[in-house]
């Protein structure tokens, strides 16, 4: 559909990317890749038409619609969240005035026999066919659908949209995009500061729903389950990939690898020749041969290798001191803005050195709990105690917004330094991509990664025992968000990690607290036990009959419990409906691990299923039908295969027994 030939855009004389050329197919599920500052936001803008490129072309056939989604938007405050997603259907308004327009003309002319009458006929029909066809007769009642599809109430639909959140004006952003319903959809982090379940919705709706789609983000799962196709902007070059991205990380390094031999042996090559010419140029026996050689390397094509980034970009939180046990404790602790309760009966503890996750829908008082915490909010009920010698380190969602843009990065960080740490701002500032030139730079002119790095270090400089991290990987590359994922994990102090990004929080967070109907639930294990007992949750609150699962476990202890004594009766249920909160925290801690036990059963059957296939595939071969070693290997997996499956059978049945508690 869109055909890019020989792109090339320069800044200050400084080409960012040149002689590129790709094609958007249709149905192309596309990720751009590369490092901050690689220039994929800037080929957004070009595919969109919103910049133009020093040189080469951008094809877009005339009847293909481009919907574009920014990095930061713009919506008018003076809208509400209806009216805005009715500009969605501007086009339609202005088709519609055109056909009132025509059918007014036709009422009032009487050259009923001439070609111009017949050809304003014909348009008019045409037109009123195509604006039936694009809905134009019931859009409101598909806006109402669409809305309410992502999370919206009725209520919502007449509040303007300065009252929303980042995350659902981009709902709003994205609703208008659906009902669009472009040929291609360019998307610029649609992840950033939407919910899991946004993102899990947005997921599902690119996967099935939507057209061709190129976007940029770095939310590894969130490629990996939306994309198909991987291009790679590189050293202002870029390589096209048929595959996600966990496959394209794996290409790329045998790539490199490839470049790297071939490389050598042409350097070798050149060396011997460069060598011949200068031991002969003098001897005029050899002269003949020299200028061949000379000729030779003349008309050789150079082989490049992909610059790789070496510099090193450590992350280390400094513990400063030992806190008390329980650095947070929160007891029946409540918010409410006027008759809008944000939650109640909050009761959590945080033991020192855990790393804890605070995930929920947009607005459902994450942000707002951690600010009770801070001390920013102090007009909450309950009681919210802070532990012995607890010292804070907050990231805030917008802090690499707050930073001053007239400053240069140097700048920046030695307003903050004190002590001996003053002597060493170059080298922090190396330690984050800030070297040499870098550290000169203004602020303004910085990318949102480079401006959360610049967040971090002045956080780094703080002495704390306690992070709180209000989304700190948004704009941040896959390489910087796996540094600091390591970095918190190595940290000996506690953390709260307010996130969204599965895999940022998968292996790090070893307690999430899920906000969601003013309540705030304790979920013990990582975000994907979260998650799996989340869409478990989810999947009984569907079922045709109406009824959850769980009341299925009631309705099999009453039966139970009319079958036995009435003091027998009395005690199951209490057991099975009355368990006290140690107990139902044990409960889950070995549902958890029965449902990690399954998972990892049904993955080791797969991955032996599979080798036994391939095996039986070079068996049938001639040369395979006599190995030997092939056949004793095909009998181990087998027995492998056996003990799978027969450990899978004793864990499902062990974990329908709990369950069914």
């Amino acid at each position: 559909m869109i055909s890019v030939e020989g792109l090339k855009v320069e800044f200050n004389a400084t080409p960012l990317f040149e002689d590129v050329s790709y094609v958007i197919n249709k149905k192309d599920r596309i990720a751009l890749v590369g490092k901050n500052g690689a220039g994929k936001s800037t080929m957004l803008k070009i595919l969109a038409g919103l910049q133009q490129p020093t040189a080469g072309s951008v094809a877009v056939p005339r009847d293909c619609s481009i919907g574009y989604l920014p990095q930061v938007m713009v919506l008018s405050d003076t809208h509400t969240v209806m009216q805005e997603a009715e500009t969605a259907f501007a086009h339609i308004h202005e088709l519609q005035a055109d056909i009132e327009r025509m059918n007014n003309e036709l009422a009032v002319r009487t050259d009923y026999e001439s070609d111009d009458y017949q050809k304003l006929i014909e348009r008019f029909t045409r037109e009123n066919d195509r604006f039936l066809m694009m809905g134009g007769t019931n859009y409101r009642a598909e806006i109402e659908r669409t809305l309410q599809g992502l999370g919206f109430t009725r209520e919502d639909f007449d509040r303007p949209t300065s009252e929303f959140s980042g995350g659902w004006r981009m709902r709003i952003e994205l609703a208008k995009l659906l009902l669009q319903r472009p040929d291609v959809l360019l998307l610029d982090e649609p992840t950033n500061h939407l919910d899991i379940e946004s993102i899990q919705w947005l997921e599902n709706f690119l996967a099935t729903r939507a057209n061709a789609v190129v976007l940029v983000s770095h939310d590894r799962a969130f490629l990996n389950n939306v994309t198909t196709r991987t291009i790679e902007i590189s050293c202002g070059h870029i390589y096209d990939y048929k595959v996600k991205y966990d496959e394209f990380v794996e290409l790329r390094r045998e790539r490199r690898e490839q470049q790297l031999r071939a490389y050598e042996n042409q350097q070798k090559q050149i060396e011997d020749t460069e060598a011949f010419i200068e031991r002969f140029r003098y001897k005029a026996t050899k002269a003949v041969q020299v200028q061949s050689r000379i000729k030779q390397l003349a008309k050789l094509e150079r082989i490049e290798v992909d610059e790789e980034d070496t510099s090193a970009l450590r992350l280390k939180f400094t513990c400063s001191s030992r806190s008390g046990s329980y650095p947070v404790v929160c007891e029946n602790v409540a918010k409410a803005y006027g008759d809008h309760v944000v939650f109640h009966d909050v009761n959590l503890t945080i033991n020192r050195g855990e790393k804890v996750a605070f995930v929920g829908k947009n607005g459902e008082g994450k942000s707002t709990l951690v600010k009770c915490i801070m001390g920013e909010i102090s007009d909450y009920t309950g009681r919210l105690t802070l532990g012995h010698n607890v010292q804070i380190g907050y990231f805030a969602q917008n802090q690499a917004q707050l930073l001053d843009e007239n400053l240069t990065v140097f700048d920046t960080i030695d307003r903050v330094a004190v002590g001996d740490i003053r002597t060493r701002i170059r080298d922090i500032l190396g330690a984050f991509m800030f070297g040499g030139e870098a550290s000169d730079k203004k602020v303004k002119v910085l990318s949102g990664g480079e401006r959360t790095r610049l967040a971090m270090i002045k956080l780094l400089l703080e002495p704390v025992n306690f992070l709180i991290l209000d989304e700190p990987t948004n704009h941040l590359d896959m390489r910087s968000k796996d540094v600091l994922k390591e970095a918190i994990a190595s940290f000996e102090g506690t953390a709260i990690i307010v996130s969204h990004d599965r895999d940022f929080l998968d292996g790090l967070a070893t307690k999430v607290y899920e906000f969601g109907g003013g309540l705030v639930k304790e979920h013990l294990g990582g975000i994907y036990d979260f998650l799996r007992s989340h869409s478990q949750n989810l999947a009984s609150d569907v079922r045709g009959d109406g009824e959850r699962l769980d009341a299925l476990f009631v309705d099999k202890s009453k039966k139970k419990t009319q079958q036995a004594s009435p003091v027998e009766g009395k005690n199951a249920e209490e057991k099975s409906g009355r368990l006290s909160y140690e107990e139902q925290k044990e409960l889950n801690k070995r549902l958890k691990k029965l449902e990690r036990r399954v998972a990892d059963c049904e993955t080791e059957i797969g991955e032996t299923e599979s080798a036994i296939a391939m095996l039986e595939e070079r068996m049938s071969t001639p040369e395979g039908s006599a190995d030997m070693l092939l056949y004793e290997r095909h009998q181990k997996l087998k027995r492998q295969l056996d003990r799978a499956m027969e450990e899978w059978d004793a864990a499902t049945t062990e974990l329908e027994a709990v369950r069914g508690r």
